[in-house]
């Protein structure tokens, strides 16, 4: 019987929501407010840099509460609030997958879960806690 080798951890996802504009200042991108440092480093960090990142991007100021449709269900839902600490609930997440690399937008709740869980399966991993149904 052959040993399998231990379960690669997966990289930690891009920041990046696809609507990549800097501001007035040109020192920070107003779509996933990353630094232009953390932008042109991110490919070469370590998961605890890009993890250090998302700590940064998500002790930021609270978004405006938008009400968005889910690209899956069509269920409404808002975006921007729902979390313990008064942030958004998709916060509360593993920040581990990118949505999708087409720049499409977010999934309510429910959806966001089990995309969640289903990609953690995938790599054959167990989903966390904060995945179950």
């Amino acid at each position: 019987m052959t040993a399998q080798p231990p379960a690669r951890e997966p990289d930690v996802a891009s920041p990046c929501v696809k609507q990549c504009q800097l501001d007035a200042g040109g020192t920070h991108c107003i779509g996933c407010q990353r630094t232009l440092a953390e932008i042109g480093g991110w490919s070469s960090y370590s998961n605890a840099e890009k993890r250090a990142v998302w700590a940064r991007l998500m002790a930021l100021s609270v978004p405006v509460v938008r009400e968005k449709r889910c690209e899956r269900c069509g269920a409404a839902f808002g975006c921007g609030s729902g979390a313990v600490d008064g942030g958004c609930w998709c916060n509360e997440l593993p920040q581990v997958l990118p949505l999708s690399l087409d720049g499409s937008d977010c999934l309510c709740p429910n959806c966001l879960k089990a995309h969640m869980a289903e990609e953690y399966r995938k790599r054959g991993m167990t989903p966390p806690p904060e995945l179950a149904e």
